[in-house]
């Protein structure tokens, strides 16, 4: 938490909404979209510094919710941060999440009922545009404002939607749990959306398009909603969510979708597994299907899980500007199709490596569930973490003939390696900051330099720009989210190489004042997503 931060009054009578009552932008008439508003450059006033950065928050009676200590903390920083640029950044890209993406807060109906309301807090935070919720996409956006979290029983604070999001996300768990977007809540009465992709995929077990956005396996999903909840539980001690709302059954259903991920494509006697997830879909791009029927390419046991997409190509912008946060507190400068791609060997490395990690985490939680079944799940956690940390030591680690021993990013347990990195989280990259690894471990340092060279097929440099990209915006275009990364992991002691890379970012911002997703590292102005 941030120390020495007092709550602001409510000066604005439309941040005082009832908790449940947050609606659309576009549900206000004088309410542009936000992705038609981030478009242009004449919100003043402008940054005074030599890049004339326009203000980009929407007005304030079209922002979603509203924090006394998040406006506290903008107006502490703008002391504190010396170069007016990189505080406008932070200014336009801090807040967005609160300002455009909390599009419901609200309480869970009673079993049976439309209109008897429990006292289970739901909140709805959509990624973008698109009125679905992310499983990763939205917990990485609130954990941006970890620094602000304490405890809390105000239906308007912070930590009440750290509990809407974890209540949220384990409802959509249990309604599929290989699934990675989801509808709104019927308590919204925000309509669903219409995805054309549920008529051209085929996916085992099958989902219900009412409930449920689109379905492409991540490890990374599961894992993401395991860390919020080991977040929040640190930051406030309090256990009311993982008690009252049964948290360890979600947690179960975690388990028991991991496992039937970890076992390979072949019987001891050569026949076919069956497998818990597969995905076929009529697609132009390589990397939104799979091979061999939806199976995959064919794996051997490792004790790691299988994960049949990447994470979510959704930027999870937020979770870019806790970086900025953090390091514009320690340092001084004077100068969305949201569809994830496939693996290529289905043991994807940085996201065993964030399971593994936030097992470890939330079993300290379940630790705290005075029940059999809790004794039980924590057991379960615990030695599918360590096993899970034990496949990746003997398959995760090769050696490169440059680098010496560095983590591969994807391996299939019969020796077979994708030696890459890619900007989007978890990464190799993260694995330190993710705390998988300590950040002096000689094989996290091999796997960075290993990433931040010409070595990794997915460095891309330029005279506009250089950082890691990924197949999902293809070659040419880079990252700001990895320069952040690149960022928060660094050891160098003088801080040139923080001061650089912030420095860098905030030359990809084409005038609008916004971190965009990929930008193309010859030409500034090319870059996909406004924010």
């Amino acid at each position: 938490m941030v120390a020495g931060i007092g709550f602001l009054p409510i000066l604005l009578s439309w941040s005082c909404l009832p908790w449940g009552l947050a609606a659309p932008l576009t549900d206000q008439p004088s309410c542009p979209r936000y992705d038609d508003y981030a478009k242009h450059r004449d919100h003043e006033p402008y940054s005074q510094g030599k890049r004339h950065l326009p203000y980009q928050r929407p007005v304030e009676k079209c922002r979603k919710f509203y924090s006394p200590i998040l406006e506290e903390t903008i107006a502490r920083l703008h002391n504190k941060i010396a170069d007016p640029d990189l505080f406008r950044l932070f200014e336009n890209a801090y807040p967005n999440t609160l300002d455009t993406a909390v599009l419901w807060t609200g309480f869970a109906w009673e079993n049976g009922s439309t209109s008897t309301f429990t006292d289970e807090s739901l909140a709805f935070v959509i990624t973008g545009d698109i009125n679905a919720m992310w499983l990763r996409d939205s917990a990485n956006q609130i954990l941006s404002y970890l620094p602000l979290l304490e405890h809390s029983n105000s239906t308007q604070s912070i930590a009440a939607l750290f509990r809407g999001i974890i209540n949220l996300h384990s409802r959509y768990i249990k309604i599929s749990p290989y699934c990675h977007a989801f509808q709104p809540p019927p308590e919204s009465k925000i309509p669903i959306g219409t995805n054309y992709a549920y008529h051209r995929n085929v996916v085992k077990p099958p989902y219900d398009a009412q409930k449920t956005y689109d379905c492409k396996w991540e490890l990374d999903s599961l894992a993401s909603f395991l860390q919020i909840s080991s977040e929040y539980y640190n930051s406030t001690g309090d256990m009311g969510p993982f008690i009252k709302y049964r948290w360890a059954e979600t947690v179960g259903v975690i388990l028991d979708a991991a496992e039937a991920m970890r076992t390979a494509t072949y019987t001891p006697d050569g026949h076919i597994a069956p497998s818990g997830y597969t995905m076929t879909g009529q697609t132009n791009r390589a990397t939104e299907t799979t091979s061999n029927d939806g199976l995959g390419n064919p794996i051997k046991y490792t004790g790691m899980i299988r994960s049949t997409f990447r994470p979510s190509d959704g930027q999870s912008i937020l979770l870019t500007l806790l970086a900025i946060y953090f390091i514009s507190s320690l340092t001084t400068l004077t100068d969305h199709d949201l569809s994830p791609d496939a693996t290529i060997h289905q043991f994807l490395i940085p996201s065993n490596m964030m399971f593994a990690r936030y097992l470890e985490a939330a079993s300290s939680i379940m630790v705290l569930i005075e029940t059999q079944e809790a004794m039980n799940l924590n057991i379960r956690m615990r030695l599918m973490a360590s096993e899970i940390r034990a496949g990746i030591q003997k398959h995760g680690i090769v050696h490169h003939s440059l680098f010496g021993p560095i983590f591969a990013y994807e391996v299939d347990g019969y020796s077979s390696q994708n030696l890459m990195d890619d900007a989007n989280l978890p990464s190799l990259l993260s694995a330190a900051m993710m705390g998988y690894v300590n950040a002096r471990d000689e094989v996290y340092l091999n796997t960075r330099l290993f990433a931040l060279s010409q070595e990794n097929p997915y460095w891309m440099r330029g005279n506009a720009y250089r950082g890691i990209g990924g197949p999902h915006v293809g070659p040419g275009k880079a990252w700001p989210l990895a320069g952040i990364v690149r960022a928060m992991t660094s050891q160098e002691a003088t801080g040139n190489e923080v001061r650089e890379e912030i420095k860098a970012i905030l030359n990809t911002t084409d005038g609008l004042g916004l971190v965009h997703e990929g930008v193309n590292v010859w030409n500034a102005k090319d870059w996909s997503r406004h924010w």
